[in-house]
């Protein structure tokens, strides 16, 4: 499983460069099915989940070639439309596939989805949108069986803005008959990201990052060479790390205007961003500020990616912050790992009460799920001796080199498998 060895209450010092986004790089590696011609994907980070996703994809007969930050993908050859349940189980992302396979062959086959136990992420509003495409949905024993002879334009209103429903549905009418409509659309940057790729492909896709979408179906896609947008949830994390010990740190590589909901946080603790281009110099006071209440809420509100970080920047601040969680119902289990470290942390349903505290003491702790586990290495690089996390192949889900980038801005930290 492995884990990090931590020795806090070290400053931080010097620049980090980002990451492609997870968030991005997924989705965008499953439309490559939909685009049926090779396709490279630059930035593209090294990450477990991407592995998970690169196997689903050499499953289905595409030709995958990786190196060091670029993923190639011919999916011209598919051979077949289903993914095995072990496949499956590895991610939550993998309903991704769901449409784009639906878009290149006209059925899809899979079991529901795995991943990080942070609550329930139902497909229901995935299923409804493909009914609603003139998609056949059938459900039985365990399994889905996606199929139509062509997608048809609808207009599809979502209940909730779901960022996996919305991808869903534009993968799977990109090449549609007719106009599809997204009404209540998820307008996080990596929506953005996948609609402009596939606009680099040739698809017609107008909209994205606004409530409503409009995805005029092509014919077919052409070969395009892409890369990733920066990941706006590793920059949160980076600027946690600064936050806690008290640091000053450049952050390279980023889209400010993706992490506006976090800059206001982070200012309330008595941080002091400054931005020029695409990067930002964090530089945090000998003692934060506990910021008044959080609430995690759908792009542009604060992401709940980052409410774990942002609890263990709280639990060493002057003050007490009110966090709620309004976007999964699992998503506090950090919390006891955390006053095992010596935090004041109290959980009433979707409310975290975080009284912060003067110090953390190091401890072995578990991560649970991947922000979880990110929480706790920004909760051992403060603390008071030794922290061991356990568990670490969570992290690895979503930080690429997060040891060795650590470890350059003078961080005590290790790895042991």
């Amino acid at each position: 499983m492995g884990q990090y060895i931590i020795e806090g209450g070290k400053s931080l010092c010097g620049s980090v460069r980002i990451q492609g986004a997870k968030n991005s790089a997924l989705p965008i590696l499953a439309a490559t099915v939909a685009v049926g011609t090779p396709c490279v994907i630059h930035n593209c980070p090294d990450l477990s989940d991407i592995d998970a996703t690169l196997k689903i994809l050499r499953s289905l007969g595409c030709e995958v070639h990786r190196s060091v930050g670029t993923v190639s993908v011919d999916s011209s050859r598919i051979s077949l439309n289903s993914i095995d349940d072990v496949l499956m189980r590895e991610m939550r992302s993998s309903i991704i596939f769901l449409g784009a396979l639906v878009s290149a062959t006209g059925e899809a086959v899979m079991t529901a989805p795995g991943g990080c136990d942070i609550g329930l992420r139902p497909i229901d509003l995935h299923l409804a949108a493909m009914r609603k495409l003139g998609i056949r949905v059938a459900e039985r024993h365990g399994k889905i069986r996606c199929s139509c002879k062509r997608v048809r334009g609808n207009k599809i209103t979502l209940s909730f803005p779901s960022v996996g429903a919305t991808e869903n549905i534009i993968l799977a009418s990109v090449r549609a008959s007719g106009v599809t409509t997204i009404i209540n659309a998820a307008r996080e940057p990596e929506i953005v990201d996948l609609a402009m790729f596939l606009n680099s492909c040739g698809a017609r896709i107008s909209g994205a990052g606004e409530s409503v979408i409009v995805i005029e179906g092509v014919e077919r896609l052409h070969s395009v060479q892409y890369a990733i947008m920066p990941d706006r949830i590793v920059a949160g994390t980076y600027m946690s790390a600064a936050a806690v010990t008290g640091s000053s740190v450049i952050i390279e590589d980023v889209i400010p205007s993706h992490l506006a909901p976090v800059f206001s946080c982070f200012e309330q603790t008595g941080c002091r961003i400054e931005v020029s281009g695409n990067k930002l110099r964090i530089t945090a006071p000998k003692k934060l500020c506990a910021p008044d209440t959080i609430r995690t809420m759908p792009y542009p509100g604060f992401p709940t990616d980052c409410q774990a970080i942002m609890t263990a920047v709280a639990s060493v601040a002057d003050g007490v912050t009110l966090i709620n969680e309004n976007i999964f119902e699992n998503r506090f289990r950090h919390v006891s790992e955390l006053n095992r470290m010596g935090a004041d942390i109290r959980v009433y349903d979707k409310v975290a009460v975080v009284r912060g505290v003067d110090r953390l003491q190091g401890a072995c702790v578990d991560a649970t799920d991947l922000r979880a586990g990110a929480a706790l290495v920004i909760a051992g690089l403060c603390a008071e001796g030794v922290t061991t996390v356990n568990s670490i192949h969570y992290i690895d889900r979503g930080y690429d080199s997060l040891a060795e980038n650590l470890t350059s801005l003078g961080v005590s930290i290790r790895r042991k498998d």
